[in-house]
């Protein structure tokens, strides 16, 4: 008989993309699935789900707002009424399984699937869990992690180290090197440095740029630059319409994988999905964890590939000063790259979507 399975959570690409590739290994475990997704109202997963060919519900909750305490008068208004409606769901839509990826809408619905007895799953994409993770583990059947030491966080029998599901297309960049130089009009005689900071971008990554795109010029190496839609109109207009030919400007990689064929070093932010996506395509990476996240999880990621000598590391407050710098250095130093390469590649766990939904599909036979 053909399981029906709830799907929670998203707020930000980082949730949602791994909670669609769940699904999609769901049904390629058994095309009659039934799957139906529960994230919060206004948020990305309620555009992005239905392009991806599912349906969602949205509740009406945030997270707490811990820069401004007056915007969290309603969270409890708001949790209560989305524990009520998550519980209606779940009566209407009677899941064999619910499973939490993170984001506001996944703590209302676990909460409300453990009290009617529904087995759970939570998917935990960081190296450290996050409050609402931590308190739905201790009824959660399963746990599925993308770091060691997760134990510090969840009950250990419960723990099985999955990874974190990528998306396929983006890391699947054999044989494409030139096919991706030719895309942004680069040389195939010069080193290639790939920046991106995530579809919205990151500030600092973009600033740090900026300061040290003389010496980028002077070092006769190129750059594909990933902006983000916020600041790409500004950083045009600063470069101004004779910007050097070596510095490849765009708003948003569509074709992720080819970015990731042309480059030599890659700047990246550190959020769990793209960690896991660097740790397949094993080039050497340079982290600049976002300070502007719930616990800080981005540092503690990177510093996890750091501990394996997988990654180097330059905090945000010092990005604008030091990582041009230190990005050249890498540039030249062959042993380092290699290393860094090798290093990274044994953290890789490329199929955690399908291991994830077997796991699904076998707490619902257990239950």
């Amino acid at each position: 008989m053909a399981k029906r399975i709830i799907i929670s959570g998203g707020g930000t690409g980082g949730h949602i993309f791994p909670a669609i590739a769940i699904a999609n290994a769901l049904k390629k475990l058994d095309p009659d699935t039934e799957i139906l997704f529960v994230g919060a109202s206004g948020r990305m997963e309620m555009e992005k789900v239905p392009a991806a060919g599912y349906k969602i519900i949205g509740l009406d909750i945030q997270g707490i707002q811990r820069k401004s305490l007056w915007k969290n008068v309603m969270f409890p208004v708001k949790l209560l009424n989305s524990v009520r409606k998550a519980i209606k769901i779940i009566k209407d839509f009677k899941p064999d399984a619910a499973v939490g990826v993170g984001g506001y809408a996944s703590g209302p619905l676990l909460y409300a699937a453990s009290l009617r007895g529904i087995p759970t799953l939570i998917q935990e994409q960081n190296s450290y869990a996050g409050i609402t993770n931590k308190w739905l583990g201790a009824k959660a059947k399963k746990i599925c992690v993308a770091f060691d030491g997760m134990e510090k966080f969840f009950p250990f029998d419960k723990i099985i180290k999955t990874g974190n599901p990528i998306r396929k297309e983006s890391v699947n960049i054999a044989g494409k090197h030139m096919q991706a130089l030719e895309l942004y009009k680069l040389s195939s005689f010069k080193k290639t440095i790939l920046i991106t900071g995530g579809s919205l971008g990151a500030r600092t990554l973009n600033n740090s740029i900026l300061a040290g795109i003389d010496k980028i010029i002077a070092a006769d190496v190129q750059v594909i630059w990933q902006t983000g839609k916020f600041y790409y109109k500004t950083i045009v207009e600063q470069l101004g319409p004779n910007r050097h030919a070596d510095i490849c400007v765009v708003e948003f990689l569509n074709r992720m994988d080819l970015a990731y064929a042309a480059a030599d070093v890659i700047i990246s932010r550190a959020g769990a999905g793209t960690i896991a996506e660097l740790c397949v395509i094993k080039k050497p990476v340079i982290l600049v964890p976002s300070p502007n996240v719930a616990e800080d999880h981005q540092t503690k990621n990177a510093l996890a590939l750091v501990e394996e000598n997988a990654a180097v590391f330059v905090a945000d407050r010092d990005a604008e000063a030091k990582l041009i710098d230190k990005a050249l250095a890498l540039l030249n130093d062959n042993d380092l790259q290699k290393k860094l390469s090798n290093n990274i590649g044994k953290l890789a766990l490329p199929n955690a979507d399908e291991v994830i939904a077997k796991e699904v599909i076998q707490i619902t036979n257990n239950n």
